[in-house]
């Protein structure tokens, strides 16, 4: 509950608010109170009950959730032709699911302490300072892991849904009218009675469901059963009742509209809701930086950022991983947020944007896979899909009317750093496709041996090489400069799959070229943990000829220059470059000790 429903679970602080405060409706109506609560009750119903739970979460991949996840499926599903639009579709909900790491922990730690409010008037000028201090320890934590701070998030958020349940049951049950919103009619009404501002209604009405993509995301860790069982008996009843209680509140006093969350409690109780709402909210921001971090892991993995430092926080979760530059990258940004907005309503603006693109380009993923594939109820599937994709492109269209209000915030985000992905995968391919040239293929190499007949010394050296069909240029390089080869010449390539996680026993493919001469192919999903010794150590297991006491391994390092002419601007030349520069050293990232490395390269002018 904690880790997959935290933020969908922390909505209720700020969304019903948002949505008459942003569309200018009346809450003392019993018209418009129906109406919006019509709209929450079938929003959250299509999108995440019916989307998510009960159609999105079957199609795992390996057993693993989320949009990268999604993409490569449908990329393996619907052939090379579809390939390339579809990467690109992953790509954009990867960027944009990095603007929602920013402004989720912003939203919601802002608003539950804007309950002090109410419990302390006079604290009301220490919001945004308590707020910062809050997000600050939020963001330190994260290098110790979430192991021990995760022991806590099931009983406090089962806590906090309780709370929710009860608070809106009592208030249902002083204005039992407002349960007449179930019917459909109500929210139809609503928009044909303000089609002025249904766009509008719309963009607000969608904070009800921001975080349902964390079904999705968070299925490798928790299996579709358990998040199911947890949605239908615990999370949905408690967000409705809650909801709706606002509402029956409002129809009570008009002026709750101030904040009608925490009017919901008695006075006496409204601090220590204060302090469970911002344990709630901390979580909910724990999981999606969390979220974030795995997802680093994964783009990195399959070539779409450069190489960062990877900590691995638990022994027993693979899952469970720190970002130090990405970490404190989103606590300066999240900062940021905080002091330039000030205020919930204010953050309500920027939230949404990003959120409603990712899940529409979920919706068609997943229509992409449906279509190539021959799964139970297609057809039926297909058509809810679309039903849905529809409902989204109206919060697509509502919440485009928020640019102006700080909307423009998670889509420059996304932008800057679909870009910066963009920049990264190009530039890759570029420098490969200029280095290739001095790689040679087996028998080209093999030719070249027999030519120069070189010396053979009593070693074990491996060369690592991005090509599994030619021999990398450290090693023609070591061969036609020094005529010397090797007792043990390995060739090493890793590649990523487009699965999680490749069985161990599977990942390691050996080839002997000619007697000491050895290519080795391992295969790792793009979130397992690449580790080239262990690789080896596997091959070792099935060829026990190969000797990997004192191995060296020889890495290529080019420095990356900015010059001639390529399809590159100026701007994508300077930004690749200073990757390159600044990627984590290749050693660290795949596991090999410093004292048995030796780089070799040049100079590769883009």
């Amino acid at each position: 509950m904690g880790v997959v429903f935290g933020d969908v679970g922390t909505s209720p602080l700020y969304a019903f608010r948002a949505v008459f405060t942003v569309s200018g409706l009346s809450p003392a109506e019993l018209a418009n109170i129906q109406g919006v609560l019509s709209l929450v009750f079938w929003s959250i119903a299509s999108v995440v009950a019916l989307k998510y739970v009960t159609i999105v979460l079957r199609a795992d991949n390996d057993g693993e959730g989320g949009v990268l996840a999604l993409m490569q499926l449908a990329r393996d599903s619907a052939g090379a032709r579809a390939a390339v639009p579809l990467a690109l579709m992953g790509l954009v909900g990867c960027a944009l699911f990095f603007g929602d790491g920013v402004i989720t922990p912003a939203i919601s730690v802002l608003s539950a302490v804007e309950g002090l409010e109410l419990a302390a008037p006079g604290l009301g000028g220490s919001v945004v300072p308590i707020t910062l201090v809050i997000l600050v320890a939020l963001f330190q934590i994260q290098r110790k892991g979430t192991e021990r701070i995760g022991r806590a998030f099931g009983p406090i958020m089962l806590l906090w849904f309780a709370v929710l349940a009860s608070l809106g049951a009592l208030s249902v049950a002083r204005s039992p009218e407002v349960l007449a919103a179930v019917n459909p009619t109500h929210a139809v009404a609503l928009v044909i009675e303000h089609p002025g501002i249904a766009l509008a209604v719309f963009g607000a009405v969608f904070l009800c469901v921001t975080g349902g993509e964390a079904l999705y995301a968070d299925l490798g860790h928790f299996g579709r059963p358990a998040i199911a069982r947890a949605w239908y008996f615990i999370v949905w009843p408690a967000l409705l009742l809650n909801y709706f209680g606002q509402g029956a509140l409002l129809l009570r006093d008009p002026a709750a509209l101030a904040n009608p969350f925490y009017k919901l409690a008695p006075a006496a109780l409204v601090l220590p809701l204060v302090l469970l709402a911002t344990a709630a909210t901390v979580i909910a921001s724990q999981a999606v930086i969390s979220g974030v971090f795995s997802i680093t892991r994964q783009c990195q993995q399959l070539g779409y950022l450069p190489r960062m430092r990877i900590v691995h926080s638990s022994e027993e979760a693979i899952g469970q991983v720190y970002v130090p530059f990405v970490n404190w990258m989103l606590c300066l940004l999240t900062l940021v947020l905080v002091v330039s907005f000030g205020s919930s309503d204010s953050l309500a603006g920027a939230y949404g944007v990003g959120v409603s693109i990712t899940m529409a380009l979920d919706s068609l993923l997943m229509l992409t896979l449906l279509a190539a594939t021959g799964r139970p109820l297609r057809g039926l599937q297909m058509g809810l899909m679309a039903a849905v994709l529809a409902i989204e492109a109206l919060y697509i269209l509502g919440n485009l009317q928020k640019i102006g209000d700080g909307g423009w915030v998670p889509l420059a985000l996304g932008t800057t750093l679909f870009f910066l992905m963009q920049t990264w995968r190009a530039g890759r391919g570029f420098v490969a496709l200029r280095t290739a040239r001095e790689d040679l293929r087996p028998a080209e190499f093999l030719g070249l041996v027999d030519r120069l007949q070189p010396t053979t010394v009593d070693r074990t050296v491996v060369f690592l090489s991005g090509n599994a069909e030619l021999m990398p240029r450290t090693l023609v390089r070591n061969l036609q400069t020094n005529h010397v080869l090797h007792s043990q010449t390995i060739v090493m390539t890793l590649r990523t799959a487009s699965v999680p996680h490749v069985d161990f026993g599977s990942r390691v493919r050996l080839q002997e070229l000619r007697p000491g001469l050895y290519r080795v192919v391992a295969t790792v999903g793009f979130m397992d943990r690449p580790d080239i010794p262990a690789l080896l150590r596997e091959a070792q297991r099935r060829h026990k000829e190969l000797e990997l006491r004192g191995a060296v391994y020889v890495l290529g390092r080019d420095d990356v220059v900015t010059s001639g002419r390529s399809e590159f601007t100026r701007l994508q030349k300077a930004l690749f470059a200073f990757m390159t520069r600044n990627a984590e050293f290749a050693g660290d990232h795949f596991g090999i000790p410093a004292e048995q490395i030796l780089e070799s390269g040049g100079q590769v002018a883009i």
